[in-house]
């Protein structure tokens, strides 16, 4: 048996320039519309001109093959290097059992399970057998739980003792359409038991849930908006915010722009302290925590069976 590990995020485009391909890729291969293609690329160049999503998803892949000692391997869903290209090169260096985990600790339907399709499809056309394990989700695992609780109680330093205890920890994580609720999907419970979990882990008695970074389309997505609930918020005495996009590991798109920029903006208007915590990226404890639920699924006996020309 030689396992090996792959490392599944969403994508991200390496210049303005290349946000038509990025959004059409995303669409299924459908042109968007110029002026969504136009905001779209306003939005990187206002955060720099690209995200380090793949800069530090490398790193993370560096460090996570250096603790495991084993094969650890990056593929994007609508961005290079894309999962159907990278899975060959998986088959090619001998991997027998392959762990495959989102960069997104909570399962839905609507986004997980998309990895899950794009990878079972590319393991079915190799010619050899390959085992594979899909983690569907690691939204309550301790290491990560603790992870995240640390920058909270970082990011509470932000403010005096006696402020603190003011503070309101707003957490949130992608909208999705409102739809995956008649499907009982497990994304809102997942999240909602992170934040209890973060919380009590952090000792924070004050706290909220949000949603952000709604599509724009005709149907309805879950809310409310974080600029929304830091209008309640205000309404209700609150002054002082510390932002947790709970649902996110790094530094992305819906983070230096949704929240920095955006949420930022709505809470200076508002007159209120608004601080964000670290996002987890590729710091040692978030390797760590990783590399804890790669460890526990080797030590499953959930591993399948792949074959070619059939997903099961």
């Amino acid at each position: 048996m030689k396992a090996g590990v792959l490392l599944m995020a969403y994508g991200s485009p390496e210049t303005p320039d290349d946000v038509p391909r990025y959004y059409t890729h995303i669409l299924g291969g459908l042109a968007p519309r110029p002026e969504a293609v136009e905001e779209l690329r306003e939005r990187y160049v206002a955060v720099g001109g690209r995200t380090p999503l793949r800069a530090i998803t490398s790193r993370v892949r560096e460090a996570l093959a250096r603790m495991l000692q084993m094969p650890v391997y990056v593929g994007m869903k609508h961005w290079h290097p894309f999962i159907a290209d990278v899975v060959p090169q998986i088959e090619a260096d001998g991997v027998t059992d392959l762990v495959a985990v989102a960069m997104a600790p909570h399962y839905s339907r609507y986004s997980i399970a998309g990895y899950r399709a794009v990878l079972e499809t590319s393991v079915s056309a190799l010619q050899r057998r390959l085992r594979l394990l899909m983690i569907d989700s690691w939204h309550d695992a301790p290491r990560f739980v603790d992870c995240v609780a640390r920058r909270v109680r970082d990011a509470m330093e932000s403010w005096t003792p006696t402020t603190r205890a003011q503070v309101v920890t707003l957490f949130s994580a992608h909208s999705l359409p409102a739809r995956i609720r008649e499907w009982d999907d497990p994304y809102e419970r997942q999240l909602a038991e992170s934040c209890r979990l973060v919380a009590h882990r952090s000792r924070v008695d004050h706290w909220r849930f949000a949603w952000q970074s709604a599509g724009q389309t005709e149907e309805p997505w879950l809310g409310p908006d974080v600029s929304d609930v830091l209008v309640e918020l205000h309404g209700a005495g609150a002054r002082h915010v510390l932002s947790v996009p709970l649902g996110f590991v790094c530094d992305h798109l819906e983070v230096l722009y949704d929240i920095d920029h955006e949420a930022r903006q709505a809470a200076d208007r508002l007159g209120m302290t608004f601080h964000r915590a670290r996002m987890p990226n590729d710091d040692p404890d978030f390797v760590e925590a990783l590399a804890e639920v790669v460890r526990q699924a080797l030590a499953s006996d959930g591993l399948r069976t792949a074959r070619a020309g059939a997903a099961s």
